[in-house]
């Protein structure tokens, strides 16, 4: 377990020093929206360990906009590239965007990933039951436009499209290529008083994916995706309550990619690839504790359930969570941080570095 917190202290030694925290309700405008330069730019190291894809390396560089000077209502957007690699033979390479224009009255997301993805799955319906290797080549695009109908309450559109090749150790499945183009319609409730570090207000969002057949996809599919997140000012503002329900509820022939693993953004302490099933359900809370000018701590726990594993035991079981994770202050003019966050599970653990807060 040595080299396991060595990782971690060499991350917390990349990101160093200082911290502030801004406070604000929903009765005042933002910190990152208001008189700030319109260019910010940095570059920030990755590092982690993950027990299924082990040391995780690269770097992110990303910056700050506006795209209308005199927009005072608008969030900052954020442009990037994340490059990682693994050493298990992984490697990604992702674009990000997030726009905000028109005082808030349209937001637009872009994401592109290119990767090699080696991991591992259980299975029991073997000789031997445990885990098997498998290696996906993938490629994802998603392009999202939502608009604001009332005051908090978004509408919006996405297409995603996807195309994967999946090879098995010893062959004990066939080999997969899927190519997948969904359409997804969604709901947005935001009354936080920042996108990039709320200390107060709601974000719920419910989405709705579908995968038909006459949009080029080999098998009908459908999922629903909920979440609601709240967050709770502590200290005069300083510090901060964070509570998060997630439901994923696949309908139809879900594919092996587009499944469910427990692990990363909901229940932090799961990397295995174990618990893998068509839809989960989880709860987690986290205490947001900010020091010095620019550095944090977050301390959370939670717990998820899973369907459609094939795997029957594993179903409707209860898997919780608990963690700690370290934060860094990334850019000087808006509150956003990236950080560290170490986990257990059940009879598991992970090391994941973040952008911004898990929720």
């Amino acid at each position: 377990m040595k080299k396991y917190f060595l990782l971690i202290l060499l991350a917390v030694t990349c990101f160093s020093n200082s911290y502030s925290q801004q406070k604000a309700t929903d009765s005042i405008k933002p910190a990152d929206t208001l008189n700030l330069k319109n260019l910010e730019f940095t570059v920030m190291p990755y590092l982690g360990y993950n027990r299924n894809l082990e040391v995780l390396i690269g770097a992110i560089p990303m910056f700050t906009y506006k795209l209308n000077k005199t927009d005072t209502i608008s969030s900052k957007s954020l442009s990037g590239m994340a490059a990682v690699y693994t050493t298990n033979g992984s490697y990604f390479i992702s674009i990000f965007n997030k726009w905000y224009y028109k005082e808030d009255s349209w937001r637009a997301k872009l994401f592109f990933l290119s990767g090699d993805y080696n991991s591992q799955f259980y299975m029991t319906d073997m000789e031997l039951s445990g885990f098997y290797n498998y290696g996906t080549k993938a490629t994802a695009l998603s392009v999202e436009v939502q608009r604001k109908i009332v005051k908090h309450l978004y509408g919006g559109i996405t297409y995603t499209f996807a195309h994967y090749k999946t090879e098995f150790q010893d062959d004990i499945q066939p080999e997969d290529v899927t190519q997948t183009n969904a359409i997804e319609l969604n709901g947005l409730y935001d009354s936080r008083n920042s996108v990039y570090y709320p200390t107060s207000g709601i974000k719920s969002l419910l989405r709705y994916i579908s995968y038909p057949t006459w949009f080029g996809n080999e098998v009908k599919a459908q999922k629903v995706l909920s979440e609601y997140n709240t967050y709770f000012p502590m200290k005069n503002g300083k510090d901060v309550i964070a509570a998060r329900f997630s439901g994923q509820f696949g309908l139809g022939d879900i594919a092996f990619q587009q499944q469910v693993t427990i692990g990363g953004k909901d229940i932090r302490g799961y990397s295995e690839g174990k618990y893998r099933g068509d839809g989960l359900i989880a709860l987690q809370g986290e205490y947001r504790y900010n020091f010095g000018k620019k550095m944090g701590l977050v301390g959370f726990a939670g717990i998820a359930t899973i369907y459609g594993s094939e795997t029957e035991d594993f179903n409707w079981k209860a898997y919780p969570g608990v963690g700690v994770g370290y934060r860094y202050r990334a850019f000087k003019a808006i509150k956003m941080n990236i950080g560290l966050d170490a986990a257990v599970g059940k009879e598991d653990w992970s090391v994941n570095f973040r952008i911004g807060e898990s929720f």
